[in-house]
């Protein structure tokens, strides 16, 4: 076939090359940059020398159609004759056809139908470097169907990034790498032009892009029409900064077309930007255009240096669209569009400092998104782990983990990981397990045309068009208010209507559409039920206890029950933000959330007493509660526990002679060692069945903690042959030489203080000592009036040095208490001498 074009592409060298290798091994990789033409020749090559139809795997709707087209165009054919394609909904393939390009997921369906793939000769996975599971799963089992099954199948991975080891090793046989073949640079030279915004322009936590790079990016795009010859393609994330810089330019309109380029646009509007036009054009796209698309007329790349990748929360069961800087590869694959037909130029919306910061290769979507459907077609393989697979990465632990927990609650897995039979029919949708769930166990409840219905709006959300009200966007599809969505929408639904059995009826009388499609969704999503926090508000708690809000101004606020499809939570958000939901009752919730649905007693601490209750919740949504009159002990007994850690000991009742005691015990475990207790806070709270079990399980309230006896409770603490000891190693009082006993305060476990008037110490040589003689009393000395004059533990030393100043300083205003010279050899006394009449 590849005789029949004339068109020559700077990978044309390299292609005998490559059937030479195919022919000696089987399995090869071609590398071959941006504009090389490897996506439109190699196929037509490869058909030329193999017999059967090759087919072509593309990670992308658009890029397959679009690699069709081109391909029939170079043999001055139409579509569906030697060249066709299947893409989901739509295929355009003939007894004639020997080249069929079909995406990356309709390729794991046919291997999970046949894997022999009877008559086919050959599979080329095209743009393998992009890394999304389905390639990973389309890569993987070709590999293995071709060494177990089918050794003459031809396989080869097409990139154009020149990471090409990895695939190499994943597609030779016997311990040898298959040959990578490398084709030469692109025909055309493309002339970087670093062009950063005036001021940082950093996207936010939520996602959101700054206004001044959408700015900047405008700005860019028109000093490139005004530099340069021919179109512009700009890159930027998303539809929406697609929308807003094509705001930014519509005073070009008189001059300049503007088109957009997105996966949402019907094939017609995408067919629009891949067609040259009679006058200049401005193409903005997102990442679909990176690769194997040409988009004819195109000189100069504009690219706002920014992608949107899905990410997981593994935690909350949401996913979410993130805004992250390109990676150098991307920005090559961006960059070599301009050069595809002429010499271009690249306008890079940062700097060259930045460039060279940013990561080598994007992130593999194995690494970052839900893989749910990912297990289940590893478990329908035959393969739930992936061991035995040719997968570029293995997938993250955790992710899988999850992913089989959904599983196995679905029912689409057994206890030991393998496909049930329904497993098999949920498989068989060709849709999201979950979305397969619904439709399954749906249609009994609403009907299986409804039930196909609602959930092909779910499969692609992108035909709800404007709002978040999902019955509303189902009314507008079948009314037929945007033909191009309501057309992918139909063959949708006709798809998905035919997995179900024959015979299935529509039930009498049928419910609602509110309540059919909030049933359909809350059966795809039951974590994902929301009840109103606040009437009139907008505020939701999910099933699964994340919050959830409405945009302002939604159709659906107040609605007191949601069955949200689509919902997202940006990073440090402290609610998810809902996308499209459906009204529902708290009947119809409970019938889709029944796996949900739990009732019983429950006793516990809440605002600052216990509660008990009998509770019926939906998750984490409390449906109803009633008084629970008669308690188990032992749950109070929980309650009160998880009471005191909550809001600490001070819910006891700490009398004078109970915190001595406490302070007793804790100076013997620091003077003596581990073998006394730990009566630290956090100890006491961690053991405080074993102190306070006797009390708490006669207690029935806070109440009965306040009344408990601590110092009895403590002592508990103490074994026998401790609690013997206690008085002689920290005793509570001292007798000084006055005659008086003093109490010790232990407050400080290591220091305990005696606080005695001088006066009544006379006679006392050294300080007594506690913790059988190991410890000295720190001595705090008072005057008359009771007021500290001297602090010492060593007695001796004080009555050489302190005392004589102390004498002189105080014994002229206390004349009538004794202040002798030698204090050692005085007479203590704790009275002053009487007045003189």
């Amino acid at each position: 076939m590849l005789a029949d074009v004339t068109l020559d592409l700077p990978v044309r060298p390299a292609l005998p090359a490559l059937l030479d290798a195919l022919r000696a091994a089987g399995g090869a990789v071609l590398v071959a940059p941006p504009g090389t033409g490897k996506t439109t020749l190699a196929p037509l090559a490869v058909a030329g020398a193999v017999a059967g139809r090759v087919v072509l795997a593309q990670p992308r709707r658009v890029a397959a159609r679009a690699a069709a087209h081109r391909m029939a165009a170079l043999l001055g054919e139409r579509v569906g004759d030697r060249v066709g394609y299947a893409v989901r909904g739509e295929r355009r393939v003939s007894a004639a056809t020997r080249v069929e390009v079909v995406t990356t997921g309709l390729l794991v369906r046919r291997l999970h139908r046949d894997p022999e793939l009877p008559g086919v000769g050959a599979v080329l996975l095209d743009e393998c470097h992009e890394r999304q599971l389905d390639a990973d799963l389309a890569l993987a089992f070709t590999a293995q169907a071709r060494e177990t099954l089918r050794p003459d199948l031809w396989l080869l991975a097409m990139s154009a990034t020149p990471d090409a080891g990895r695939f190499a090793a994943l597609l030779g046989t016997g311990g040898t790498p298959a040959e990578v073949v490398r084709a030469e640079a692109a025909l055309h030279p493309v002339a970087r032009v670093w062009a950063p915004p005036p001021r940082p322009a950093p996207v936010t936590a939520s996602g959101r892009v700054d206004p001044a790079l959408l700015d900047h990016v405008a700005a860019t795009v028109r000093r490139a029409l005004a530099q340069h010859d021919g179109d512009v393609l700009a890159f930027l994330p998303g539809v929406g900064e697609i929308a807003a810089v094509t705001g930014r330019l519509a005073a070009l309109r008189g001059t300049v077309d503007l088109l957009p380029l997105h996966g949402r646009l019907r094939a017609a509007e995408q067919d629009a930007a891949l067609r040259p036009a009679g006058r200049r054009r401005v193409v903005l796209a997102t990442a679909v255009a990176e690769s194997s698309l040409t988009v004819p007329g195109v000189r100069v790349v504009v690219d706002a240096g920014l992608a949107r990748v899905p990410r997981v929360d593994l935690s909350r069961g949401l996913g979410a669209l993130v805004t992250v800087p390109v990676s150098r590869a991307a920005a090559t694959q961006r960059a070599g569009r301009a050069g595809r037909e002429a010499p271009g130029h690249v306008y890079r919306c940062w700097s060259e400092a930045t460039h060279a910061r940013l990561a080598a290769q994007p992130e593999p979507e194995i690494a970052t998104a839900d893989l749910t459907g990912f297990a289940l077609e590893l478990a329908a393989w035959g393969d739930p782990d992936g061991t035995g697979l040719a997968l570029p990465d293995p997938p993250p632990a955790a992710a899988m983990t999850v992913a089989r927990d959904t599983l196995t609650t679905l029912g689409a897995l057994d206890a030991a990981g393998r496909i049930t039979d329904r497993g098999r029919a949920i498989a068989g949708a060709g849709t999201h397990p979950r979305l397969a769930r619904a439709l399954l166990d749906g249609a009994p409840v609403v009907g299986a045309d409804r039930a196909a219905a609602v959930v092909a709006l779910l499969a692609d959300d992108t035909v709800a068009g404007p709002g978040d009200d999902l019955t509303a966007a189902w009314r507008r599809l079948r009314a037929g208010t945007d033909p191009a969505a309501t057309a992918r929408w139909r063959a949708e639904t006709r798809r998905l209507r035919a997995a179900l059995p024959t015979g299935a009826t529509t039930p009498t009388p049928p419910l609602p559409d509110e309540l059919a499609a909030g049933l359909v969704v809350g059966l795809a999503y039951p974590e994902r039920l929301a009840r109103l926090r606040r009437a009139g508000g907008s505020t939701y708690l999910m099933a699964g206890g994340t919050a959830a809000e409405l945009a302002p101004g939604s159709a659906l606020a107040g609605t007191a029950w949601l069955a949200v499809a689509v919902a997202d939570r940006s990073p440090g958000a402290p609610t998810a933000r809902v996308r499209l939901a459906a009204g529902l009752d708290e009947a119809t919730a409970r019938e889709a959330g029944g796996p949900l649905l739990r009732s019983g007693r429950e006793v516990a601490w809440s605002g600052g007493d216990v509660v008990a209750r009998e509770v019926v919740r939906l998750g984490a949504i409390e449906l109803v509660a009633r008084p629970l009159a008669r308690p188990g002990p032992e749950l109070v007994a929980a309650a009160l526990r998880d009471g005191l850690r909550r809001d600490g000991l001070a819910l006891l009742t700490w009398s004078p002679a109970a915190r001595a005691l406490r302070e007793r015990m804790a100076f013997c475990r620091h003077a003596l060692g581990p073998d006394w207790p730990d009566v630290t806070d956090d100890a006491l709270l961690a053991g405080v069945a074993d102190w306070l079990g006797p009390e708490l399980a006669a207690a029935r309230r806070r109440a009965d903690l306040a009344r408990v006896d601590v110092v009895a409770a403590l002592r508990r603490l103490l074994p026998w042959s401790l609690a013997a000891r206690l008085d002689d190693l920290a005793p509570e009082r001292i007798a000084v030489p006055s005659g008086s006993r003093v109490r010790v305060d232990y407050a400080d476990p290591a220091a305990p203080v005696l606080a005695v008037k001088l006066q009544e110490t006379f006679g006392w040589a050294d300080a007594p000592r506690v913790a059988g003689g190991r410890v000295p009393v720190l001595l705090h000395l008072l005057s008359p009036a009771g007021r500290p004059v001297a602090v010492t533990a060593d007695l001796a030393s004080f009555w050489r040095t302190g005392y004589p100043q102390v004498r002189a300083e105080l014994r002229g205003r206390y004349p009538r208490h004794p202040w002798p010279e030698d204090p050692t050899t005085a007479e203590p006394t704790r009275r002053a001498a009487p007045r003189r009449r």
